[in-house]
Order: C-alpha cells, then sequence, then structure tokens
C-alpha cells in the first residue's frame, strides 16, 4: 500500500468537495408536473401526494407563471378530462383540457417550455392506454388516436410532445403526422423504457386513469427486464424520438446508466409519485430529512446518466433554494 496516496485529502473542506464533486444537480434540468381539471377557481388536494394538486386552468395559469418567476422553466402538463369514453375523445379534442389549458398558459407566459403527457389512459372510461376491444388492448387503432392528440397539443402551442403509452410504432405515428402538418421542428420526448411498476399508486389518484380491469403489464415493460429496455429505446430512437425516458427512476438507477452507455440522445428521467410520496412520507414521520433526501436521490438519477429530471419535488427544490 503507498502511504501517501490519501482521498480524503481532496474532502477536507466544503469548497474543496465542491470543485471535485463528478456530480452536480441543478435546478434548472428539472421540470415540475401540472394536473389540471375542468372549472373556476378549483384547487383539490391529493391526498397520497402532499403539497401536489388539481387545480383548474386559472389557477394552473397562475401556478406555471409564478413558478417561470422562481427559476422554474419547463412543466409537464397531465389533464383530466370531466367526461371519458371507449375512444378517449377528450385526448384530441381541439376544446379538451390540456389544448385549453396550453393554450391558455402559452399566451400568458409564451417562454415557457411546455411538455404535454401523450397518452388516453386519463380520457378512457376504462382507464387503458389504448383502445379495447373484447377485453384486449388493441396496438394498430390506438396509434391514430395517439397521433391526433399529439397533434392538437401542438396545435395548442406545446413545445414537446412525450407519448407515455408503451404502444409499439407510437413515436413513427407521431413523428410522421407532426411532419406532415407542418410541425417538423417539435421534438418527441419518448417514455422509452417505461415500467409497469408499482411506484405509479399516488399519480393514478392523481390523475384518476386506474384500469376499471386487468392491469398494464401487456404494454408497459416486465421489471424484472433490463436489456428489453435497450431494445425499446432503439426502437423509438429510430422511429424518431429526439430524447428518451427511463421511468420510474430511483429503482431503475441501472437502466439508466444502462441507457447512457448505449445512446447519445438526451435522456429523462421520471421522478415518480410513489418515489415522491415515500420522502413526504418518511420526513412526516421525522425518519430523515427532506431537503438532504430529495438532494441525494436527484444526484443519484444524475450521477446514474439522466440529463434531467421530472420530479415533483421541483417545486420545493426551487422555492427553497435546495440545489
Amino acid at each position: 500500500m503507498n502511504e501517501n496516496i490519501k482521498p480524503r485529502r481532496v474532502r477536507s473542506i466544503p469548497a474543496l468537495r465542491d470543485l471535485t464533486a463528478e456530480t452536480i444537480a441543478i435546478s434548472k434540468k428539472l421540470i415540475m408536473p401540472h394536473f389540471v381539471i375542468e372549472g373556476e377557481n378549483v384547487r383539490q388536494d391529493i391526498s397520497s401526494m402532499p403539497g401536489i394538486q388539481r387545480v383548474s386552468i386559472d389557477n394552473f395559469i397562475r401556478d406555471a407563471i409564478n413558478d417561470f418567476t422562481l427559476g422554474i422553466k419547463s412543466i409537464i402538463v397531465f389533464g383530466i378530462p370531466s367526461i371519458k369514453d371507449e375512444k378517449a375523445s377528450g385526448a384530441y379534442d381541439e376544446k379538451g383540457i390540456v389544448q385549453r389549458a396550453v393554450r391558455a398558459l402559452k399566451n400568458e407566459c409564451p417562454d415557457i417550455c411546455i411538455i404535454t403527457d401523450v397518452c388516453l389512459c386519463e380520457y378512457t372510461s376504462h382507464g387503458h392506454c389504448g383502445i379495447v376491444t373484447n377485453g384486449k388492448i388493441e396496438n394498430e387503432p390506438t396509434l391514430e388516436l395517439l397521433a391526433r392528440t399529439a397533434l392538437s397539443h401542438v396545435a395548442a402551442g406545446a413545445d414537446v410532445v412525450a407519448p407515455s403509452d408503451m404502444m409499439d410504432g407510437r413515436v413513427f405515428a407521431i413523428r410522421a403526422a407532426l411532419d406532415h402538418n407542418g410541425f417538423s421542428h417539435i421534438p418527441i420526448l419518448s417514455y422509452a423504457a417505461k415500467y409497469a411498476s408499482s411506484f405509479y399508486g399516488p399519480f393514478r389518484e392523481a390523475a384518476e386513469s386506474a384500469p376499471a380491469f386487468g392491469d398494464r403489464s401487456s404494454y408497459q415493460m416486465d421489471f424484472r427486464n433490463a436489456r428489453e429496455a435497450l431494445r425499446e429505446v432503439l426502437l423509438d430512437i429510430d422511429e424518431g424520438a429526439d430524447m428518451v425516458m427511463v421511468k420510474p427512476a430511483l429503482a431503475y438507477l441501472d437502466i439508466i446508466q444502462r441507457v447512457r452507455s448505449l445512446v447519445d440522445v438526451p435522456i429523462c428521467a421520471y421522478n415518480v409519485s410513489g418515489e415522491y410520496s415515500m420522502v413526504k412520507a418518511a420526513a412526516s414521520l421525522q425518519f430523515g430529512d427532506e431537503r438532504k433526501l430529495v438532494v441525494e436521490i436527484l444526484t443519484a438519477i444524475f450521477r446514474a446518466g439522466a440529463d434531467f429530471i421530472i420530479s415533483y419535488h421541483t417545486r420545493d427544490i426551487v422555492k427553497n433554494g435546495w440545489l
């Protein structure tokens, strides 16, 4: 052993630790999710996600502009319609909840980056992400509706569309629809490696999107598989995805690292609702310091290879100066 080698030397004071840190988490790399519902001056607390609310469009605009002023420049929008049906009509309606919300916010705050979640689950009466025939989720009929949904979001002013349905071929269908209608400049952030996860529970309360029957294991990925994630990512990039996502994040750091070593497109990680709620629960019981837990978790996600992160902690982080 060489006694002259002492790694602790560069850990002796905070300034040195900052200088030699390999990964720095910064708030500019974070995206804040929003849940938008019908009505006026509505705020609904989400019991399983302390600090997160479903809000009407007027309050959504106020919240997003306040966040933008604080420094949150990018958001992702989820819509919750008042009426659902088997064809997810509200998803691609020009006057749908997301379309109206995006249009209104862009009019008030044109510089904010709006990402829209493109899926059907919030809009279907059965809660699945695709068209259902005789109890089976149909891939091909769903693609047209996803493309129509993405196109309607972009026409309303969305800067990025993010298909989260996990239907095969949806990135190609959306890319073709955007390009054919004069939106070739709009990027696609694909939920490329989206796992069928138990960490989504609080989100399904927030978005009112729990399946009425079965689960989503026939189209979302099996959490036992890692190599399959690489195949999904490469397929989506080949179809035209400009950025790819791994979801969830905390229990899938190995997947983020594998994807990072494979591709050179930007990688997003979704720090999902269950991960958020666990931290909130631990902090409320004084099992851990919330700020320290959040910073450590997000730093780990960045360290694994994520370029940016969707996190429900974003507002707390920016408002309280945690990063």
